[in-house]
């Protein structure tokens, strides 16, 4: 809750009132975790695909639980996947291999329900038009070298050191089902510090105490050392808090604890919180469905527009109706940090970039096998070749033109 008082916002959290103070917190979940573990299934039967067959239509939900997983959906295409085997790979690589995390890959049951895409969806993509209606968002800001929200990046980078330690055995309790949280303390509107730390890591019986109901102190301790702190630098300190799988005990985890399906972790896969996320999940979906591929170009143009300098921070929306190529609507909000008006922004945006689907698809290289890879750590700020909506390509061309309104 915020009250303006004389021109001064104040931030009331927990009590404690502060000037031009605020706090945001954003998570982020490991690659073991269930809702996870069904992104990376969607987007792996996708990657698949588009091996074998570009223009392949896919649109694959994946569903999870104590033992059982069912992969469905509408997916026309040349090709073949062997979907049994391509899950048990996927659960394999993940680290699902032992009964004691929850599942084992070896063992588990699969359901394919898969079916062709509807006829009616078909031929309105097949000349040219989106995939479906929605609104897609993107955004970026000057909180980090990558232009993303600091909080997200920070819960991203925890659970991926969290499968560093696991993987190379540094911890070797660790299973891979886990969650991270970071709160960051701003100050005028910059982030200053993180105020609190939340990890969540599945664990094997050989860290518990006496009493089994929690895990010892020296197991906490070490988390926090090996997983935090080394992310963490430069933004903790000594009034920092550190919550260390608070239940006491987390031996339970995967699909065993909680079932878990493709698309539920949208605030995770793109910006935190921070900023509206949009109208659809993108796992599972090829390119010529615009809940994924608009995004992917806002995220584009917004970093672009952020990184030419003509604002700290820039969100922009794109609308789309099924069957139609140009977008219905593009808004931008630069939150008043832009150096011209939001209005020449979205002028700049229709004489500069794709925005049709077979646009955004070619501009962006979409038909490509890169989206499992995308299933985890979130869709943006990612610095790998893969990531083709992070590119700066546009910056000198968007100050050219900028100096000419």
């Amino acid at each position: 809750m915020y009250i303006k008082r004389q021109g001064k916002v104040l931030s009331i959290r927990g009590g404690y009132m502060g000037i031009n103070k605020k706090y945001i917190t954003s998570e982020s979940v490991a690659e073991g975790h269930p809702d996870k573990l069904c992104d990376q299934i969607s987007d792996a039967v996708l990657d698949d695909i588009l091996k074998q067959d570009p223009l392949g239509r896919v649109a694959c939900e994946t569903y999870v639980t104590m033992g059982l997983i069912i992969v469905g959906g509408e997916i026309t295409t040349s090709g073949y996947v062997d979907i049994h085997n391509l899950v048990r790979n996927v659960l394999k690589d993940i680290g699902y291999t032992d009964h004691k995390f929850g599942l084992c890959h070896e063992t588990c049951a699969i359901i394919n329900t898969i079916h062709s895409q509807s006829p009616d969806i078909a031929q309105g993509v097949n000349r040219g038009g989106a995939g479906d209606q929605g609104i897609m968002t993107g955004y970026a800001c000057k909180e980090t070298p990558q232009l993303m929200p600091l909080p997200i990046m920070l819960a991203h980078k925890l659970v991926m050191r969290m499968a560093e330690v696991r993987r190379k055995g540094i911890l070797k309790y660790l299973g891979p089902d886990g969650k991270s949280q970071i709160t960051v303390e701003y100050q005028k509107d910059k982030p200053k510090r993180i105020d609190s730390v939340v990890l969540a890591c599945q664990h094997t019986e050989e860290i518990l105490d006496a009493t089994g109901r929690n895990i010892t102190k020296k197991a906490r301790q070490e988390m926090i050392e090996v997983i935090a702190k080394p992310v963490l630098r430069g933004y903790i300190d000594k009034d920092t808090k550190y919550f260390v799988n608070e239940t006491g005990r987390f031996i339970i985890g995967g699909p065993q604890s909680d079932t878990g399906m493709t698309g539920r972790k949208i605030m995770v896969d793109t910006y935190g919180g921070v900023v509206p996320p949009g109208g659809g999940a993108f796992s599972g979906k090829d390119p010529t469905k615009v809940d994924r591929s608009a995004a992917y170009m806002a995220r584009y143009i917004a970093k672009n527009i952020v990184a030419s300098g003509l604002a700290d921070k820039c969100l922009v929306q794109l609308a789309y109706v099924i069957g139609r190529a140009q977008p219905l609507a593009i808004m931008v909000d630069t939150f008043g940090t832009a150096k011209v008006s939001d209005e020449k922004l979205v002028k700049l945006i229709k004489e500069n970039f794709e925005l049709t689907p077979q646009g955004i698809i070619k501009s962006l290289n979409l038909l490509r096998p890169i989206y499992r890879k995308t299933a985890c750590y979130g869709h943006f700020g990612r610095e790998e070749p893969e990531f083709s909506w992070e590119r700066l390509d546009k910056v000198a061309i968007l100050k050219k033109e900028a100096a000419r309104m």
